[in-house]
């Protein structure tokens, strides 16, 4: 929250800056991310060989290279949080289309139809720093002018209900209820 609040600028600058350096590399410069893990990893065992052997003919003790090991509880309580979330996930999921919560149904729909829709105009990558840099300019823009847009989302919330109240009332209402409906009302 502290990076995306910008309250440690330096960081969150930092970020951004990686972000948009990477976007650069794979979108503009068309690079691809096998290549570029490769092409680092070919630079740091080469810088670390040839200092290891350097330090030989300089009378110099080798570099000290520690030993890397991933622990296994983080990985564990990152898996299972995960799977956690994926299974309420479906679970959401399965009471939609099992027709128990119409306007969630619609507003699944509508989310996916508008992702499909930026999905044609961008890649996934840009799709991912687009998001990227409105996480990093939204909250502290909402932080900043918090007074002005709540009164202005209440009216938006407000304008919203109403005009789902008419389509409620003009469209949905009038769509024949299935079965598991019939069976709930008696």
């Amino acid at each position: 929250a502290d990076i995306l609040l910008w309250r440690n600028k330096k960081i969150s600058a930092g970020a951004l800056v990686v972000a948009t350096v990477i976007w650069v590399l794979f979108e503009l410069l068309e690079y691809h991310l096998l290549t570029l893990v490769c092409h680092l990893l070919i630079l740091g065992l080469a810088l670390l060989f040839l200092w290891s052997n350097a330090t030989q003919f300089i009378n110099k003790s080798t570099p000290h290279i520690p030993e890397v090991q991933i622990p296994k509880e983080p990985v564990l309580e990152f898996a299972m949080a995960l799977r956690f979330e994926i299974n309420r996930a479906f679970a959401v999921l399965r009471d939609i289309a099992l027709g128990r919560d119409l306007k969630m149904f619609l507003s699944v729909i509508a989310g996916l139809w508008v992702l499909s829709i930026m999905g044609s105009w961008c890649n996934f990558l840009t799709l991912f720093y687009i998001v990227f840099v409105l996480l990093h300019t939204v909250p502290v823009l909402y932080e900043k002018y918090e007074d002005k847009v709540d009164p202005f989302a209440e009216k938006a919330m407000h304008e919203i209900k109403k005009q789902y109240a008419v389509f409620d009332a003009k469209v949905l209402s009038k769509i024949p209820r299935g079965p598991l409906k019939q069976k709930k009302k008696d």
